[in-house]
């Protein structure tokens, strides 16, 4: 059971570090960015193989470092869906070895659609505020380092402001003392 759950934008959907989240036990809720113009829903129902192509393995291979099935149907002409299925001669579907982590990402987002709701109204406004604050050249600073003092310094003081908006300032001092 994974004991932490973290919610991204569709920017930092990446199956392989949804992986490595799940791996570490951090249940991910990530919207996947729409890299497809494809939009059916499949190959109706039927079951589709492996590809067999020459040289490679008939139930996978090797890209960018991921292992990948790819799928085919050779029933796609006699099939009465394949107008509404694939513009192509056959229905063809890729799966990464570990694409049941990311079916489970889509699952979790299925059962909690607010998340994204929750994830906007508690992250935008504070990096909405932050760059306002910085102005049009957002960092004064170069190099990683001192890049990253700086954004603590925001991520402070917007903190700070945030807490004296929100207690008083003899409030926030017994606190502290407390």
């Amino acid at each position: 059971m994974n004991s932490v759950t973290a919610i991204a934008d569709r920017g930092y959907y990446s199956g392989e570090e949804i992986f490595k989240c799940d791996q570490a036990g951090i249940a991910a809720i990530v919207p996947n960015s729409a890299t497809s113009n494809a939009t059916a829903e499949g190959p109706s129902g039927r079951t589709i193989s492996f590809t067999i192509r020459s040289g490679m393995s008939a139930d996978a291979r090797q890209e960018s470092g991921m292992t990948l099935h790819r799928y085919w149907s050779s029933n796609c002409q006699t099939c009465a869906m394949k107008d509404r299925c694939t513009p192509s001669q056959q229905r063809r579907v890729t799966r990464w070895e570990h694409e049941d982590v990311l079916d489970e990402v889509q699952a979790r987002l299925d059962r909690f659609p607010e998340a994204m709701r929750i994830r906007r109204s508690t992250v935008e406004h504070p990096f909405g505020t932050l760059k306002l604050w910085m102005g049009s050249a957002h960092f004064l600073m170069k190099t990683l380092r001192h890049v990253k003092t700086e954004m603590s310094l925001h991520v402070l003081s917007y903190n700070m402001k945030r807490v004296f908006n929100i207690m008083t300032i003899p409030a926030l001092m017994r606190a502290m003392r407390a």
